[in-house]
C-alpha cells in the first residue's frame, strides 16, 4: 500500500522523497529497543533540519504512513512543528488499552503524532471510530478504501467449465512470519479439518520463519492435498490466483490485506473471517463469505457452503471482478488523495493564523 500510495502521489505530478530512515516497528513491548529507535530518529532529524535550513530544500508537505504503538512515528511530529509544515497520516489507529503496561510510552509516541496531524487518511472503518474518539473534528478525517493499482495486469479467472469430480481449488497466500500471519495460517489448519471429508485441494504460497511450524500444523491432510509453494513472483501470485477458485484467508486480527483484492481481480470469491480490517477490502455477501471473529467452525461452514456451491461461486467471483477492477481500482484513490493534500495544506494554514500571536 506504501508504494501504492506514492505512485498516485507521483502520477498526481508530486515529487516524492522517502525520509532515509528505519521503521520503528516493534514486534514486542522492548524498552531498550524504543530508546535506540528515538535516538535514531533524532540522528535522522538533526541531519534534515540541517538540510532544511534552505528553504528551496525544504518540502511542501510531511506524509506518514502508519503510526501506530508498534511504529510511531518518531520523525515526522518533530518536524511538521521546527518547520511549520502541513502534516498528514495515512493509516493511523489508536489504541487505549495499551496505555496501561509495557506498551504506554510507545502508545503515547503515536497518539502525539495522530493529534498534531492536520489530516488523516482512514482505511478502514475501526481505524476511523478510534480516531474520532480523539479527534472532534469530522473534516480531520478522511476515508479512503484501500485500492489495487495495476488491475489491467491482473490475469482474470478462466469461466470454462470444469469437471464436477474435480476437487474444489483452494489458495491462500501470507507472508510465514511471528504475530498474525502465522496465528492465521495455524487458524486456517484447524478450520481445515471440519471439513477434511469434502472435495479440496490447498495451495499455500508464501514463507518465512515460521514455515516450519505451519508445514507441520498441515502434515496431518493427505499428501498431495496441501501444497507448499513457498515465495513466489508478484506475476507468478497472479497466474496462481486464476488457476484456482476460491481464495481462503482467516485474516485474523489483520489490517486488512491488498491480496484480497488481488485475489477478487482474478475474478476469486473469498471466505474470511470478519474480523480487522477485512470487510474493508471485500463486498460482504456480494464477493465474500465472512464469517464471526474467531470462529473456527462458522468458518468451515462457509468455505463449505462455497465449495458445495459452484454457481455460489462462479456469481461471486463475477462480482469481484467487477469490485476490484471498476470500484478499487485507484481512479477514486487518487481523486481522494487528491483532495487531501489540498484539505491539509489548507487546514494548516488555518491552524497557524489560528495560534499566530
Amino acid at each position: 500500500m506504501a508504494r501504492q500510495l506514492v505512485a498516485l502521489l507521483e502520477d498526481l505530478g508530486h515529487a516524492v522523497e522517502i525520509v532515509p530512515a528505519e521503521r520503528s516497528f516493534m514486534r514486542e513491548p522492548n524498552p531498550a529497543l524504543l530508546t535506540a529507535h528515538k535516538q535514531a530518529a533524532q540522528g535522522v532529524i538533526a541531519a534534515l533540519e540541517e538540510r532544511w535550513q534552505m528553504p528551496r530544500a525544504r518540502p511542501d508537505l510531511i506524509f506518514t504512513y502508519h503510526c501506530h504503538y508498534r511504529a510511531p512515528d518518531l520523525i515526522g511530529p518533530a518536524l511538521a512543528e521546527r518547520f511549520d509544515l502541513p502534516y498528514l497520516v495515512a493509516e493511523a489507529s489508536d489504541a487505549q488499552k495499551r496505555f496501561d503496561g509495557p506498551w504506554a510510552e510507545a502508545a503515547a509516541l503515536a497518539r502525539t503524532a495522530i493529534l498534531l496531524a492536520d489530516l488523516h487518511l482512514c482505511m478502514t472503518e475501526r481505524d476511523r471510530e478510534g480516531l474520532a474518539r480523539l479527534i472532534p473534528e469530522p473534516e480531520r478525517l478522511i476515508d479512503l478504501p484501500p485500492f489495487l493499482l495495476g488491475v489491467e495486469a491482473v490475469p482474470q479467472h478462466s469461466a470454462a467449465p470444469r469437471d464436477r469430480n474435480e476437487p474444489v481449488r483452494l489458495i491462500a497466500i501470507a507472508m510465514m512470519r511471528q504475530g498474525n500471519k502465522a496465528a492465521c495460517y495455524l487458524f486456517l489448519a484447524r478450520t481445515l479439518t471440519h471439513i477434511a471429508d469434502l472435495p479440496w485441494t490447498l495451495t499455500l504460497i508464501g514463507d518465512g520463519p515460521e514455515r516450519s511450524i505451519i508445514e507441520a500444523a498441515f502434515a496431518e491432510f493427505p499428501p498431495g492435498r496441501v501444497r507448499f509453494l513457498g515465495k513466489q513472483a508478484r506475476s507468478d501470485i497472479l497466474t496462481e490466483l486464476t488457476n484456482h477458485d476460491l481464495f481462503i484467508w482467516p485474516g485474523l486480527n489483520e489490517a486488512y490485506g491488498v491480496v484480497y483484492l488481488e485475489a477478487q481481480a482474478a475474478g476469486l470469491a473469498v471466505a474470511a473471517l470478519d474480523s480487522g480490517g477485512v470487510p474493508a477490502v471485500v463486498d460482504r455477501n456480494r464477493t465474500a463469505l465472512l464469517a464471526p471473529h474467531g470462529d473456527e467452525s462458522a468458518l468451515a461452514a462457509t468455505i463449505a457452503r462455497l465449495i458445495g456451491d459452484a454457481e455460489l461461486r462462479a456469481c461471486m467471483g463475477s462480482a469481484a471482478q467487477v469490485f476490484a477492477r471498476q470500484e478499487r481500482n485507484g481512479d477514486g484513490a487518487r481523486k481522494i488523495l487528491a483532495s487531501a493534500l489540498d484539505a491539509t495544506i489548507a487546514r494548516h494554514g488555518r491552524k497557524t493564523l489560528e495560534i499566530a500571536p
